[in-house]
């Protein structure tokens, strides 16, 4: 079998963009709504959803290849660089590297693309590790660079990259490619297009001993900031995450061969579904300064405390709902104080309530504001 890169073609991928056409114009449409939406966040609440996104992305893309951060520490580091927090807390080398990485996407994005940018995000990524051979470089070596699963003396390769000797070229063309697929000069690639091509051209390659998933996930949110012409703080890396067997299923089967409508139909849905998550977080934060501003002088600081709290869970909820033993863990209340702020909280319409006694746990109701 010939891999992509192996084929008479390559690197010249097909496909049919008809298929793609109202994936793209729903791009323009959701992006639309996404952005009119952020307009009516607080000053306040955009810096809570840039940290919140970016530190998001940073543990996901990094959790797709099993590497778990510290979600406290990696938030004070991307705070710090943003300048919007100084303090003593240490952080480690990796979670400092990657917010690095993202922060510098974030200034960045619309420049272009170049040899040393890569070498700066890999050494930004990765420049802590003391068992790669090549850091802030390409490659090396006469090993062949696979990707591979199952038993020692079994394996199954998923996929093997080009040669070392040949990932230079490989990528002075990949280069070359990406800023001209921008150029409004030229026939510009619709951004969701582009950015499939961009993962899938990047990860076949694979020119670096590691990092490549996570710098592969950062150049297509770099296409997608270009092509809508802003940070885009989408949840990309959130998404692939939660449906990881899909991703590398669909890698997989790309990597085989140049036409790729299958794994473009793949990668563009789940761009969408990555900007209905980040939607869904600016309508959260949209809804609480609702609650909060109806609510003004009206709250104890208890209930305020236990609700600030909540707001800090996002979108997707605080984790199995809000109990009484929750609420007393928050605010430091007795039992009945407890009751009687969760009842005065549901009668003002702030939360709602589901099931009884000791099993009772509580929401955010936004249908009331």
């Amino acid at each position: 079998m010939k891999w992509n890169w192996q084929q008479k073609d390559w690197p010249s991928f097909s496909y049919d963009t008809t298929k793609l056409l109202e994936l793209e114009q729903q791009l323009l449409h959701q992006s639309g709504i996404l952005f009119g939406a952020y307009k009516h966040l607080t000053s306040e609440d955009k810096e809570w959803l840039k940290v919140e996104l970016i530190s998001n992305e940073a543990l996901k893309t990094s959790e797709i290849e099993g590497e778990y951060l510290d979600r406290s520490s990696l938030q004070s580091s991307i705070r710090r660089y943003f300048g919007l927090q100084v303090d003593t807390i240490k952080i480690k080398p990796e979670e400092n590297g990657i917010a690095a990485l993202m922060i510098d996407l974030y200034k960045t994005y619309n420049t272009a693309l170049t040899h040393e940018k890569l070498y700066d995000w890999h050494s930004k990524l990765l420049g802590h590790r003391n068992d790669l051979e090549y850091i802030g470089c390409y490659r090396g070596g006469e090993e062949p660079m696979q990707v591979i699963s199952g038993r020692i003396g079994e394996p199954t390769i998923h996929f093997e990259a080009p040669p070392s000797e040949r990932v230079k070229n490989e990528m002075e063309i990949f280069i070359e490619w990406f800023n001209e697929s921008q150029n409004r000069f030229r026939k510009t690639v619709p951004t969701l297009t582009r950015a499939g091509i961009t993962h899938l051209y990047f990860e076949s390659i694979h020119p670096f001993e590691d990092g490549n998933g996570r710098i592969g996930r950062v150049l297509s949110e770099k296409v997608l900031a270009q092509g809508l012409r802003q940070p885009t703080l989408l949840a990309l890396s959130t998404i692939i995450n939660k449906y990881k067997k899909r991703y590398y299923d669909a890698l997989e089967r790309a990597n085989k061969n140049n036409e790729i409508t299958e794994w473009l139909i793949y990668f563009a849905n789940t761009i969408l579904e990555a900007l209905a998550y980040t939607q869904k977080a600016i309508e959260f934060l949209i809804e609480k300064a609702k609650i909060l501003n109806r609510l003004e002088g009206e709250l104890n600081s208890r209930q305020k405390k236990a609700l600030l709290r909540i707001f800090e869970a996002g979108h997707e909820g605080f984790q199995g709902g809000l109990s009484a033993n929750n609420y007393i863990s928050i605010t430091k209340a007795t039992q009945p104080t407890t009751t009687r702020d969760l009842v005065d909280l549901v009668q003002k319409g702030v939360l709602y309530k589901i099931g009884e006694r000791k099993h009772t746990r509580y929401y955010l109701n936004f249908t009331r504001n």
